[in-house]
């Protein structure tokens, strides 16, 4: 973490879905899921220097995503309005019409992968905000806030792997084992959208126990409609099979296997055709964000 008197600059970390069950759809249109969630160390990092305007911006642009479309602008502004609710804030010395804030953003993590970045980024918004404009707020608020903009914020809120149940958000801590992974991104977008609305979907998988899991158990429910649709995806699975059972994370596009040490990961990285690109990370169990801000959170 780094802090000076105008900005603070923190991690905004990966995470990849180490299965993923599609038990049934709510009434709400929601699907009811099972997952466990792997934090990853490999990390956007935003920058938030803030003023006394009121107004958010956001550089550098990102192509095809106006800025107000952008989780991290929708994250800074519904801390505004949740702020500018709460009773008696119309008569406080910062209110929220004092509440300003430009964030840069460094991007690593590939969009629209499956990798959880505009959520993470999201919930790194709704932390560093939190703390730069004083609102002391807890985590569990933080998370409701959260949750409105995506079911993935409050794993990245909460800072720990997780089990993962309800429509993403009931989060109940996993000790997982080290281990490394590859990593690699298919030239496609996948419409995560589509292939929630696809009537090919499993939607009808029995919940599994979490001793279930760990002994190896679990699919990723979605992998096989995403490979039909999406040939890329299907090719940079069956290239990495050659390592190790390949799965898709999420509803993709980003695909991984894993290693037990680096230098084997690394190997494998070197070999990546030149069609995909790819990383190398270590999963963790907590958030590099939460370790910078432990003392700090309620």
């Amino acid at each position: 973490m780094t802090i000076t008197p105008q900005s603070l600059t923190l991690p905004s970390p990966a995470k990849i879905n180490l299965f993923l069950h599609i038990l049934g759809r709510r009434d709400d249109g929601y699907h009811k899921l099972q997952t466990v969630f792997q934090l990853l160390e490999y990390s956007d990092e935003l920058q938030f220097t803030p003023n006394d305007t009121g107004n958010i911006s956001l550089t550098p642009e990102t192509a095809d995503l106006p800025t107000k479309q952008n989780l991290i602008w929708k994250a800074a502004q519904q801390l505004q309005n949740y702020h500018a609710l709460q009773p008696g804030n119309d008569k406080v010395e910062k209110s929220t019409k004092n509440l300003g804030v430009h964030i840069h953003v460094q991007k690593r993590i590939p969009m629209g992968g499956g990798l959880g970045g505009g959520s993470s980024n999201a919930a790194t918004t709704l932390i560093g905000l939190n703390r730069l404009w004083d609102l002391g707020l807890s985590k569990t608020t933080l998370a409701e806030i959260g949750v409105k903009l995506g079911a993935d914020v409050p794993i990245f809120i909460n800072g720990h792997s997780a089990w993962a149940e309800g429509i993403g958000e009931e989060l109940t801590k996993i000790e997982l084992p080290s281990r490394w992974y590859l990593i690699i991104t298919p030239n496609c977008h996948v419409s995560t959208e589509k292939i929630f609305q696809n009537k090919e979907l499993t939607r009808n998988t029995t919940a599994i126990r979490m001793a279930a899991f760990l002994e190896g158990g679990g699919q990723n429910d979605c992998e096989p409609l995403v490979r039909k649709l999406y040939p890329e995806v299907n090719n940079a699975l069956i290239w990495l099979d050659q390592y190790g059972k390949a799965r898709l994370t999420g509803t993709g596009a980003s695909v991984f296997t894993h290693f037990e040490d680096k230098e084997s990961a690394l190997q494998a990285l070197k070999a990546l055709p030149k069609t995909l690109n790819g990383f190398v990370t270590k999963g963790i169990n907590q958030s590099p964000l939460q370790l910078n801000l432990r003392d700090q959170l309620a």
